[in-house]
């Protein structure tokens, strides 16, 4: 599937499933039990049973020890495993074990091992030693996998399938022969002709024509900037040929066991960029995300909040596995610190609050040896008197308490745009500023609305739009027709539209829309830029509401527009900053700068009031998050609930799609209608009090009125 497809939609007759088995919301983590003694792992399972686990991964790294010479296997540990995990009622998401392959066969064929843009070959000692593209590879990985299919497909613990594991993670990109033929293979399929390559690679700049396939190449180390829509395309070809992968490795396990859900572990956030994570999400039975604060982020909590909103979104709004997060300290940073009081009930809750049913971690026991010794476990190294174990035992209450919130969906009335392609674009080369990142302005304005309690769903550029009030776009530098047509319609509708500097540049080939800028939304926005002018790194602009700037302004001028907001200074003063224009039933704003934060404030402000679109609760208290789940109504029950309801319409987006029906057959099981679930997580330093009505799931309080949340603490309300 090419990357620029048009996105899947889901509907409410098409539910994903979930593990069969799995009961309430599952609690657990990767686990590893062929790193520890029989006398260990006997003690792990008691311990198991008092933290409340219910749901583990288990075998990914185990192909060494499953296969420790070229077939000649040792499965009889890992049976013992599974036998007692059943034993103990724990459900296993049994892993492929392809997740990284073992010495003998790196050894023996060394061909598989992968390449670097430089030609720097990436040896075994570490993890995912393998491109991906290798025919050696991937049967390697085909036999391990029907391996695992045959043997395991009937043991009664077997849940859920993980195939591989954080697909990319190390190698999203690889250079080799290998590649460089599936690239060909993949161009080919894509545009047919040579001559239709040529003309979206525009070869005829600096003697780039190809008079055949075999001529391409992946963008290789070269003497300059490669052709940027060869870059392009090979990011979205890398994404598609891990996705390939993973389709090979799904097909083998649902042929053996089609009863069995397959899923692979996502890794959104705004640190990994180069799958296109919406083109995944119709292969997986359930969308299942790893997630990782970044220590030195005084606001990683907002960003956390963010991943599991885009991850709703991939899921198409129905519920999804946390599949790894930390209890504390992670092992991979510049400075891994731990986690400070109550911080892994929040993070873990706020995942819950936004669609996640299930919560693991990486891993069970923290490891003795190897790469990742130092990294947090829900068993630390301190062993039980700890406050990272009594953290895991408490959460597993907290979990269990909210077993009726499974099944529910989150609702929005405002949509957040974002778009890998768009951010592979971006960050090209040879653009008019370095320093236009693109998960810049996505964060800048949600975190705006998480900050007012206004809950998004981050959506793909293709989503249907419908029932959105409002809609904000940022830095959406390549953009399709369709997709520019689908966000000017959502403004002729009645929403209200926000599109930020660097948007509606170039088209998916990276070419530039002539005419001048923002080119697929200069018609919609009434406005039209003859000239992008980036700021230097110290310069600033003063506005006239008196708010700053910087890194980006533009010559740019009113085509039945109005200004907003005029620059006072620099290159274009007097010139608009922030533009607005009728559009339909809507609006469409156009953001010419990099506010400070009270510009953005400010215009966000003006945005809710026009839009109508609502906080969660009218008083938000500073660094508290609140977020709503409903229960849904039955197949042919309107979900009664406004514009929230409108955008339920199954899209691709993080809407309230889709009905729970069943559970041990493997899809997700809601609730009855009527019922919503309130929470509120207090990341600050003090007390917070916000309105609500119902009872404390996580106390049994009942709340007339007002609600009292300490500090760092959590509370959920289900209210009537």
């Amino acid at each position: 599937m090419s990357s620029d497809a048009s996105r899947a939609t889901r509907h409410r007759d098409d539910a994903r499933r979930w593990p069969v088995g799995l009961e309430g919301l599952g609690y657990g983590g990767d686990y590893n039990p062929e790193q520890w003694p029989l006398e260990t792992q006997l003690e792990d399972l008691a311990l198991m049973r008092e933290a409340g686990v219910n749901l583990l991964s288990v075998g990914i790294f185990s192909w060494a020890t499953l296969e420790p010479r070229e077939g000649q296997y040792e499965l009889g540990w890992l049976d013992a495993v599974l036998d007692r995990l059943h034993a103990a009622g724990i459900r296993v998401a049994l892993a492929t074990a392809t997740a990284s392959p073992p010495p003998w066969l790196t050894r023996r064929h060394p061909e598989i091992l992968p390449q670097l843009a430089d030609g720097t070959v990436l040896h075994q000692g570490g993890r995912q030693a393998y491109r991906v593209s290798s025919p050696v590879y991937r049967r390697y990985a085909l036999r391990m996998t029907r391996l695992m299919a045959d043997h395991y497909g009937n043991h009664p613990a077997l849940a859920l399938w993980h195939v591989d594991n954080e697909l990319g993670c190390h190698v999203p990109h690889e250079y080799s022969d290998d590649s460089a033929a599936a690239f060909r293979d993949w161009l080919e399929a894509r545009y047919g002709t040579v001559a239709a390559l040529n003309a979206a690679w525009g070869t005829t700049f600096w003697s780039q024509r190809y008079d055949s396939f075999a001529e391409v190449l992946p963008p290789r180390t070269a003497p300059t900037y490669p052709n940027p829509t060869q870059h392009l395309d090979f990011a979205r070809f890398s994404s598609d040929e891990l996705l390939a992968h993973y389709r090979e490795l799904r097909d083998v396990l649902r042929e053996v066991t089609p009863h069995i859900p397959t899923t692979t572990n996502l890794m959104v956030s705004t640190r990994n960029k180069w799958m296109d994570y919406f083109s995944w999400a119709p292969d997986l039975d359930v969308v299942a995300n790893d997630h990782y604060l970044d220590a030195a982020d005084p606001e990683a909590h907002v960003e956390l909040a963010f991943s599991a909103d885009l991850t709703r979104g991939i899921a198409g709004g129905d519920p999804w596995i946390l599949m790894e997060h930390s209890t504390s300290a992670v092992s991979w940073q510049p400075r891994n610190r731990p986690k400070g009081p109550g911080e892994m009930l929040r993070n873990s809750l706020s995942h819950v609050a936004r669609g996640a049913d299930s919560v693991m971690f990486f891993q069970w026991r923290q490891s003795a040896a190897g790469a990742e010794k130092f990294h947090s476990a829900m068993l630390p190294h301190a062993g039980t008197d700890s406050d990272v174990w009594r953290g895991t035992v408490h959460l597993g209450e907290v979990l269990r308490r909210l077993a009726p919130v499974r099944g529910s969906r989150v609702r929005a009335d405002a949509a957040l745009v974002v778009d890998y392609p768009a951010w592979w674009a971006t960050e090209l080369d040879s653009h008019p500023s370095d320093a236009v990142h693109y998960t810049d302005q996505v964060m800048a304005w949600y975190r705006q609305l998480w900050r007012r309690g206004v809950t998004v769903d981050v959506v793909a550029p293709g989503a249907d739009l419908d029932g959105y009030r409002l809609v904000v776009v940022p830095t959406l530098y390549s953009v399709t027709d369709d997709a520019a047509a689908g966000i000017a319609r959502a403004a002729q509708a009645g929403a209200t539209v926000l599109v930020t500097y660097f948007s509606g540049i170039v088209d998916e080939h990276d070419h530039v829309r002539l005419g001048g800028y923002p080119g697929a939304f200069r018609e919609l926005l009434g406005i039209r830029s003859e000239e992008l002018h980036p700021l230097l790194a110290d310069e600033r602009l003063t506005l006239d509401d008196g708010s700053t700037a910087d890194l980006w302004s533009e010559h740019l001028h009113l085509a039945g527009a109005a200004a907003v907001r005029t620059f006072t200074d620099g290159p274009r003063a007097g010139g608009p900053a922030v533009t607005r224009n009728a559009a339909g039933a809507g609006a469409a704003w156009y953001v010419a700068t990099r506010l400070d934060d009270a510009g953005a404030s400010r215009v966000v402000d003006e945005l809710l009031a026009e839009s109508g679109v609502t906080p969660v609760l009218p008083v938000v208290p500073d660094g508290v998050e609140v977020v709503r789940r409903w229960a849904e109504p039955g197949p042919g029950v309107s979900p009664g609930a406004g514009a929230g309801a409108g955008s339920a319409s199954g899209t691709a987006s993080g809407t309230a799609s889709g009905t729970a029906s069943g559970s041990d057959a493997g899809t997700s099981s809601g609730v009855g209608a009527g019922t919503s679930y309130l929470f509120v997580i207090n990341h600050g330093s003090r007390d917070a009090t916000v309105p609500a009505r119902g009872v404390d799931l996580l106390t049994g309080a009942p709340i007339t009125g007002e609600l009292t949340v300490p500090a760092h603490g959590v509370a959920v309300v289900e209210e009537p």
